[in-house]
């Protein structure tokens, strides 16, 4: 399954020149789908019996949600800048999963521990190594010195995992790699352990604990910087991906890894790159993660990789696009659902996550921007 970040038929054509060599360039999947349409243009539309449930259950969603901000619009929105400040951080994450398992179809059940790695080594280098516990103008210098280090120390980690664990494991069965990404996940786990202690460890936050009021709602200067952090952070992605030589051996390596290594795109070092760039968005979100929870532990990776494989998942596993919509809608649900008028609680969180997962396999297994694609084997 090819990413959509962009118009997959193209790539190769962008990096080896097919027209110019007198080569066809494949049919592209729009202009497919557009002939058999076009024999079925006229047809009454049939709606089967699962995209009218899918469209019932839509409905009611937007209804509780209106009928919650109805309730009470100011509580609805102070929760709901916490929602978007979750959600960058569970974008930052799910971009992680779906960048690897665009270009070799693995889903990286490790990724979410690599998160919980940086939030703990963050935490060591900014409170124990440069003496940083209280909020200052050199106290956020040393924590963009420490999101720079920390996002290091999990790009090369990554880079070696996928070196050491998956890349002889490429041309196996798909469940080989799989098994082995449960694997790594216990390792790293066992790491945090070491470095955080099996119970959770509070730390202390160098961002402002102020607050800004517009209107009748308080913003806590925290998630201000989150999201202020993260938009940059995936501007700068995207452009990597979409304009840079590598990003163009990314999304061709993505569409075609065989004809890539034919036409003498060095496979290997592109994978290795998006390991390397996915560990590093996961560095710094481990990073922002503990600024504004002021707490590490060892076990933080495995529901914050969950909850960020169900936003990669609500996107479309695949989509770039997808991995941070669907981060942000998650990260807003989970926190109307904990704090807004009329939902389920705090208890119920975990449900309503995996509620959702489970509904978007059954009637969308593409996800929002995902197509609905059959592997022949």
């Amino acid at each position: 399954m090819a990413p959509s970040w962009g118009h997959p038929n193209l790539y190769l054509g962008e990096i080896f020149n097919m027209a110019a060599a007198g080569i066809s360039a494949p049919q592209s999947q729009d202009a497919a789908i557009g002939q058999t349409g076009a024999a079925e243009f006229g047809a009454p539309k049939k709606y089967t019996t699962e995209s009218i449930v899918g469209l019932a259950v839509l409905g009611l969603a937007i209804a509780w949600i209106i009928w919650s901000f109805a309730s009470g619009p100011t509580l609805f929105l102070q929760v709901l800048t916490i929602g978007l400040s979750n959600g960058a951080l569970y974008a930052l994450i799910a971009l992680g999963y779906t960048m690897v398992y665009g270009i070799i179809e693995l889903i990286n059940f490790a990724h979410g521990d690599l998160f919980m790695l940086g939030s703990v080594v963050g935490a060591i280098f900014l409170e124990q190594w440069v003496g940083q516990k209280s909020s200052s103008a050199t106290a956020w210098l040393w924590l963009a010195a420490t999101m720079i280090f920390a996002m290091a120390a999990c790009a090369l980690l990554n880079v070696v995992i996928e070196k050491l664990a998956y890349r002889r494991l490429r041309n196996a069965p798909k469940l080989a790699p799989l098994i082995t990404a449960v694997g790594v996940s216990f390792i790293l786990q066992n790491i945090g352990i070491q470095l955080n202690g099996s119970a959770p460890h509070s730390r202390s936050s160098v961002l402002p604990k102020t607050s800004i009021s517009v209107g009748s709602i308080d913003i806590r200067i925290k998630y201000i910087v989150v999201v202020a952090v993260t938009i940059p952070l995936l501007l700068l992605m995207t452009w990597i991906v979409q304009k840079t030589r590598i990003g163009k051996a990314m999304r061709a390596a993505a569409q075609d890894r065989d004809a890539s290594l034919l036409m003498g795109i060095n496979v290997d070092r592109v994978i290795s790159f998006t390991f390397a760039l996915g560990g590093a968005l996961a560095g710094a979100a481990g990073v922002l993660f503990v600024q504004v929870n002021e707490q590490t532990r060892y076990d933080a990776g495995f529901r914050l990789g969950l909850i960020a494989f169900t936003a990669a998942v609500l996107g479309g596993v695949g989509n770039l696009l997808g991995a941070v919509v669907g981060g942000v809608l998650i990260g807003v649900i989970q926190s109307l659902n904990d704090g807004a008028p009329h939902f389920l609680g705090q208890k119920w969180t975990q449900t309503v996550m995996f509620s959702i997962l489970i509904i978007m396999v059954i009637f969308r297994p593409g996800g929002i921007f995902g197509a609905n694609q059959q592997e022949k084997v």
